[in-house]
């Protein structure tokens, strides 16, 4: 096969090695613009999967590469005066020149043709069966062949350099400096025997407050050494871009994701690799990684398709692409967090460096632990005294097992039931099922129960079938559900009011969510007149000002209703495309008078029922919102619209907000993944300073544990795990073999069975470590004892 490269970077010298090796017939030529030994970095870092598969790919490279690595273990994390470390992480660092160098003499040993000096601008001229297009991250060739590939570049907030030093790092340093302009974090890491990466980097409005938008280059890096001048020792900082001038050596990173990888041109493929296809930030340091990563997946696709070149191509962009995406959704995450260390760096330095740790998502609580045991520990007994816990000698206290106090209420630990629709009630009565279903989940371990959406009136519905609280035999129904509670558990129990507003008149989710009522339909109101589903809801009105009088007054009477029930705490329902969320949304509110328009007017009414009912509801007793932090629909709320309706509702006396999002329109496209509304929880956690509730795809203690430790909710609602289990929380308790009393009370019926769970789950826990390494036939033959 003849092939072509573009670029001479780690993606295409490396590429072309593993083909000239799979089979030395294959002619391959790179062309590279630069000289063999021009270099604009400094050291790249992997981590040790990347050198597991390199090792795989190729012993003899991968050999050569690991005895010029500096390998380091340990993050350092400095703020406010402080040193956090942590170990295990695994990290590998090596200059960018002498990766490239042996790169390039393996390239060479094998026969492949190296062209340094020549600049391919495209495509055109080159005769070849495959062509890589490895230019980099401004690929010419990605621009030329844009609507194939559709590229999305994102230039990120902050401007960051990248310098060298000669001071030697013994670990992956993070260190953050606050002044008077804002704050500036440096990444700093060892690459060989004498010089150290170190990155400067800083939110855009925080660079050019400090004024180095204007500066030479030489004074910038003198403002960098005297801003770092601790974490240096006095060492001085290095640039080796000669070519810049200024504050070009500041740049922005570009976060570029590619719909698709392979083009064809009518006489050979031409195929994105490395930072033309994709960019992951530099502060998980997968950069050279996927690069790397790249180049193996594509040689081992073509090896298997056998002389399929096409079937090869679909395999890599398919595979690809997905593993891409997933390192690319963690670096965006790590990318925000520090973007915003300004709402992150209020957290304690135990909790700070925690934080950053876990910033990617990647990094979870029980992969902490297994990286360093002790380092957790330490930590969680810090977190359980924060929490009022005293220091225990035994077992630490994990993180959704320490106590939650609001007001008056302390809850035993940090999860909660989410309110979930039942479909079960009877004219607005909760029946049986209320008592059983709430029942056993408050047995079940949870802190906090939240009963379904409870309605305010009979027209305030979305279903015939859905709990109400407006006349006396639902308050004593439900009082007879708190009384159990109360009597039979240590968890409290919570009531969400809302009112269903366009959403209303609907059949239960069974028979067709959303769909309207054939027979029996009520009037529907909402902000401004809507249809939901376009032409299959019924009509909304808007509502009158005597609509509002009424619907306020009806909110009212349930929240008295609510404390003649028993209930511990009250939820105001202001999300989800409901009555009140369809003032809060542009894309639901079209009023021209005081209630719509700006953010302003279209709080203004669910201001006044919040505090309508605030004024009746204990003020010893917490009181919470739950809204849509995001609509997701170009014109709808954003997070930031979130934080500004979080700060309102905390300025009129809300105690917490319950962090959802979207449901307000069927247009909506959500990005799902693991605990994907827990970043809007974070940021109206950190930026108002309100306690939240993180909501969204947490299924498992280890979510939990990550959630609470580092500081983005105070409280974990858990959903549709909870339909699954009502034992839950006792459930993880056991599987991360916690056995300790505080946070988890097994209801004295159920004692016996806590034992014999406990000691299932460390069995499997020691079978899956003696299985740790062996191929899945050795594993079924160690279970059947073979």
């Amino acid at each position: 096969m003849r092939i072509s490269c573009i670029g001479g970077g780690p993606a295409g010298l490396y590429f072309a090695l593993l083909m000239k090796q799979q089979d030395p017939s294959n002619q391959i030529t790179i062309y590279e613009r630069n000289r063999a030994g021009d270099t604009f970095g400094w050291g790249v870092v992997f981590s040790d999967q990347t050198l597991s598969a390199m090792q795989q790919a190729d012993p003899k490279t991968a050999g050569q590469i690991l005895d010029a690595f500096n390998h380091w273990d340990d993050i350092e994390v400095n703020i406010a005066g402080r040193k956090m470390l942590s170990g295990g992480h695994g990290f590998c660092g090596i200059g960018r020149m002498k990766l490239l160098n042996i790169l390039q003499q393996r390239c060479i040993a094998l026969g492949v043709d190296l062209r340094f000096e020549s600049d391919v601008a495209d495509d055109e001229g080159l005769d070849a069966d495959l062509i890589i297009a490895a230019d980099g991250l401004n690929s010419r060739i990605r621009s030329k062949y844009a609507a194939t590939y559709q590229p999305d570049v994102d230039l990120r907030q902050c401007r960051f350099v990248w310098l060298g030093t000669k001071k030697l790092f013994d670990a992956f340093t993070f260190d953050f400096q606050r002044t008077e302009w804002g704050w500036f974090q440096a990444h700093a890491y060892r690459f060989d025997a004498d010089t150290s990466t170190f990155i400067v980097e800083a939110p855009e409005p925080v660079w050019k407050a400090a004024g180095l938008e204007d500066m030479s280059k030489e004074d910038a890096i003198a403002f960098c050494e005297k801003l770092f001048e601790k974490v240096l020792d006095g060492n001085k900082l290095i640039s080796n871009s000669a070519h810049l001038r200024g504050s070009a050596q500041w740049i922005r990173f570009p976060r570029v994701v590619c719909k698709t990888w392979v083009h064809h041109n009518g006489r050979a493929p031409v195929v994105l690799m490395g930072d033309a296809a994709h960019t992951a930030h530099f502060s998980i340091g997968s950069g050279t990684k996927l690069a790397l990563e790249d180049a193996i997946g594509l040689a081992r696709n073509i090896a298997e398709a056998k002389g399929d070149l096409n079937a090869a191509l679909h395999s890599y962009e398919a595979t690809r692409s997905i593993e891409v995406l997933r390192i690319q959704n963690a670096a965006r995450n790590s990318t925000e967090w520090f973007e915003n260390v300004e709402r992150h760096a209020h957290l304690d330095p135990e909790q700070f460096a925690y934080s950053l740790l876990t910033r990617s998502q990647r990094i979870s609580h029980e992969n902490l632990r297994l990286r360093d045991a002790a380092y957790v520990g330490e930590f969680e007994n810090w977190l359980a005294e924060q929490a009022g816990l005293k220091p225990t000698q035994g077992q630490s206290v994990p993180p959704m097992f320490t106590p939650f106090t609001l007001r008056s209420v302390t809850l035993k630990n940090r999860v909660v039931v989410s309110p979930m629709a039942q479909y079960s009630a009877v004219d607005g009565l909760p029946t049986d099922h209320h008592l059983v279903h709430l029942g056993a989940r408050a047995m079940g371990g949870a802190g906090l129960v939240f009963v379904e959406m409870t309605c305010v009136s009979p027209d305030a519905r979305i279903t015939p079938a859905c709990p109400g609280l407006y006349n006396d035999a639902q308050t004593a129904a439900f009082k007879r559900i708190t009384d159990y509670v109360h009597q039979q558990s240590t968890a409290k129990i919570a009531l969400q009011l809302g009112h269903a507003g366009a959403k209303g008149a609907t059949k239960v989710m069974w028979e067709g969510i959303d769909q309207p009522l054939e027979s029996g339909a009520w009037p529907l109101i909402s902000a401004s007149a809507q249809q939901y589903l376009p032409g299959v809801s019924a009509w909304s009105r808007a509502m009158t000002r005597a609509d509002m009088d009424r619907v306020r007054d009806d909110f009212v009477a349930a929240t008295k209703r609510a404390a003649e029930a028993g209930f511990d705490w009250l939820e105001l329902h202001c999300a989800h495309g409901y009555l009140l969320s369809s003032f809060l949304s542009p894309l639901t509110n079209q009023r021209d008078d005081e209630y719509g328009g700006s953010l302003e007017n279209r709080l203004r009414y669910p201001l006044e029922v919040f505090k309508a009912m605030r004024a009746v509801w204990s003020e010893h007793l917490p009181m919470s919102v739950r809204i849509s932090a995001h609509d997701w629909v170009p014109g709808g709320n954003t997070p930031d619209d979130a934080v500004d309706m979080s700060r309102a509702f905390k300025a009129a006396g809300a105690d917490l907000i319950d962090v959802s999002s979207g449901q307000v329109s069927k247009a909506e496209k959500p990005v799902y993944g693991r605990m994907f509304q827990t970043p809007f929880s974070e940021a109206i956690r950190n930026r108002v300073g309100i306690a939240t509730i993180a909501v969204g795809a947490i299924s498992e203690a280890d979510h939990v544990n990550s959630i609470i430790a580092s500081g983005r909710a105070d409280l974990c609602a858990v959903a549709r795990p909870h339909l699954a289990n009502p034992a839950w929380t006792l459930i993880e308790a056991a599987r991360i073999g916690y056995m300790g009393g505080v946070g988890v009370d097994w209801p004295k019926q159920y004692t016996s069975a806590k034992v014999q769970l406990e000691r299932n789950y460390e069995r499997e826990r020691a079978q899956a470590a003696q299985m740790a390494g062996l191929s899945p036939l050795e594993q079924a033959n160690r279970a059947l004892g073979v």
